[in-house]
């Protein structure tokens, strides 16, 4: 994504770092939160790979992190197919306590870090005959579908994080495995893990998108209906139902959200903006840039979102908005998000009429134009 401007850089920096972090990496769920690095990522990058038993209680290092006693059991091959020399008795981080066996992944500095993580045969097993991250990735991502829900947390949770972390191409890629999957049975679930739902919307979308199942291909209806279950609810993963929606059904799935999203949920409002920049980044051939831009408008004139629609109407490039965005000045309030959203998009913005309007910000409200100014131009963080 490109700037006009350093400024807007600066105000987006500032304010909304985290809905940058989330759109510029091209991730295949930007709807699914912090997921744990893929415990077959951790064993391609280590030098050593065993498994150990615990040997006493996790207690707090220096930097406040767990760390626990283990004596090894079994060296494993790591990532590279060898198996590397581990002392009988070590020290590793983990995340949390560790009672019985475990499996532990060595760094290669000197000295030799360690990490572990509580693990019994059933999970071992799924480590240590995952493919590898040379594999192509649909290849890998098919592999890793049957184990979606699997019966074992710790194995269902890192085949989401595989996922989860995948750029979007390679999850379309992987949409016939996807389908095989009872995606609306899961969306209906209210006992899904609800970071895994919004994922599970978009994998269902995918499907529908390339007609999958052949015999009965998905539609968009079992979004829709889980949408109406989820809707004002952060936690009900609505943001990834709606991204699925626009997979699925394109133009005309964005303008049913937009018709169904107004000022009163305020949610609601905040989700479809996650799933508009999802759009932008990664529909282009179906949605067109045009109405992505209109429908963040759209939002940027309810209160409720309207520092972060602006800035997104900034990264779009959507400078016909200037009148809209400069005349939430007056009504800001004084909110210094929303007053630093305006001045940034202003400063950004190639057209003549944004000097105008800058100037008579600051001839109107000197000192509140200077706070939102010094906001707007805070430097990157290095």
């Amino acid at each position: 994504m490109v700037f006009r401007r350093r400024p807007l850089l600066r105000v987006v920096s500032a304010t909304l770092a985290v809905v940058l972090a989330g759109t510029t990496a091209g991730l295949a769920c930007p709807f699914c939160g912090t997921v744990a690095e893929p415990l077959a990522r951790r064993r391609d990058d280590a030098a050593v790979v065993c498994i150990a038993e615990a040997e006493g209680p996790a207690r707090a290092d220096a930097a406040g992190l767990l760390e626990a006693p283990f004596r090894v059991l079994q060296p494993l091959p790591a990532g590279d197919g060898t198996v590397g020399e581990v002392p009988p008795g070590i020290v590793a981080r983990v995340t949390a306590p560790v009672v019985g066996t475990a499996l532990v992944f060595g760094s290669g500095d000197t000295p030799r870090r360690y990490r572990a993580v509580a693990a019994d045969e059933t999970l071992i097993a799924h480590v240590m005959t995952a493919p590898g991250s040379g594999v192509p990735a649909a290849e890998r991502l098919a592999w890793y579908a049957p184990r979606l829900e699997h019966p074992d947390a710790a194995i269902a949770e890192d085949a989401f994080a595989e996922f989860a972390l995948a750029p979007y191409a390679d999850v379309r890629a992987a949409a016939a495995a996807l389908a095989a999957r009872p995606l609306d049975a899961w969306l209906a679930d209210p006992g899904i893990d609800q970071r895994r739902r919004g994922f599970y919307g978009l994998a269902l979308g995918i499907a529908a998108a390339a007609g999958l199942p052949e015999r009965q291909p998905f539609t968009s209806a079992p979004l829709r209906a889980a949408l109406a279950t989820a809707a004002g609810d952060f936690r009900g993963g609505a943001d990834g139902l709606m991204g699925g929606i626009l997979v699925a059904d394109g133009a005309e799935g964005l303008e049913w959200l937009v018709s169904r999203t107004g000022p009163d949920r305020p949610v609601d409002q905040r989700q479809l903006l996650a799933a508009l920049r999802f759009a932008h980044e990664s529909l282009a051939d179906t949605i067109p840039a045009s109405a992505v831009v209109a429908a963040t408008t759209r939002l940027a004139e309810g209160v409720a979102v309207a520092a972060d629609a602006i800035v997104d109407l900034a990264r779009y490039g959507a400078w016909d908005a200037m009148e809209t965005v400069a005349d939430w000045w007056d009504r800001a309030d004084d909110d210094p998000l929303l007053r630093r959203a305006v001045v940034g998009y202003l400063l950004a913005c190639p057209l003549p009429g944004a000097a105008e309007r800058l100037a008579r910000l600051e001839r109107d409200d000197p000192d509140g134009f200077a706070r939102a100014k010094a906001a707007a131009l805070l430097p990157l963080a290095p």
